[in-house]
């Protein structure tokens, strides 16, 4: 099954599609968002599934899956290939950085490059979605039961914003107008194994990234478990887990120019396009 948010901006309409039958969930739901999953929205979907009516999305906008995520919390250089090309050694824990919620779009919305920006950057990425509140997990494997699904990100970068005038964070080089493009879909947890994903990316059809979430230096629990002793995970709550290596930042791909078409996809949840256009 996966859960899609469908219509114009502030429009969007909850639909669940199964074997390429869409139906809409406005008799169960008024949005995708943290009430829906926490209150078991997932598991009444499934339940009403074949009464619901079937829904019409084809030539339709798609939203980002999860409506107004109270945080976006972020891993930074979780793959060891992607450190190395940033220059870095892996990390020994995760490392932290925020994205603003706002910058969250629809996976086939445009990126919009920021003023002033020479080196805007892509990096696909699993995002997992957070079901329900989630504090101080006692162990690694106590943290499956607090995830909803997973989607695909586009953690999007100003790398000169992030690095060369970031007074030491990284967040000024991710929070600009659509930097977060999410979707098409989100997958119920349990009809998806986030430890062997392929992830990809292409720039105007070339490719870019191409690795497996099996690469991941800490994996979808440890994150989950490691984030709960220091903060507290609503439901709703998006989490990038990190990009693979081939990424602009190392110097073999030039960055994006308006014009350029982004694509970003995972096995088993979906691809997004988007077009770079100028801010």
């Amino acid at each position: 099954m996966q859960l899609q948010r469908i219509g114009e901006v502030g429009a969007e309409r909850p639909v669940a599609v199964v074997d390429g039958v869409a139906r809409d969930l406005s008799s169960l739901t008024a949005d995708i968002d943290g009430q829906f999953l926490a209150g078991g929205g997932i598991a009444r979907v499934r339940d009403a599934f074949e009464s619901l009516p079937v829904a019409d999305i084809a030539g339709r906008r798609i939203g980002a899956p999860i409506a107004r995520p109270q945080a976006v919390w972020c891993i930074g250089m979780n793959y060891a290939a992607h450190a190395a090309e940033s220059g870095s050694a892996p990390p020994s824990i995760p490392i932290l950085f925020f994205k603003t919620p706002n910058t969250v779009v629809g996976p086939n919305d445009d990126i919009l490059v920021p003023r002033n920006s020479h080196k805007t950057d892509w990096e696909v990425e699993l995002a997992i979605v957070i079901g329900s509140r989630t504090q101080y997990l006692d162990r690694v494997e106590d943290a499956w039961q607090h995830i909803a699904g997973y989607t695909v990100s586009n953690d999007v970068s100003e790398r000169a914003f992030q690095l060369e005038e970031s007074g030491g964070q990284w967040s000024k080089g991710k929070c600009c107008a659509t930097f977060n493009p999410l979707g098409p879909s989100l997958v119920p947890a349990d009809e998806l194994d986030p430890s062997s994903l392929r992830l990809r990316s292409r720039v105007n059809g070339e490719i870019r990234q191409d690795s497996n979430t099996a690469d991941l230096i800490f994996d979808v629990p440890t994150i989950i478990h490691h984030l709960s002793q220091y903060a507290v995970l609503e439901p709703g709550d998006v989490i990038n887990t990190g990009t693979p290596e081939g990424v602009a930042l190392s110097g073999r791909f030039p960055y994006l120019q308006p014009g350029d078409v982004v694509e970003v996809e995972i096995d088993g949840i979906g691809l997004g396009r988007q077009q770079v256009r100028q801010g």
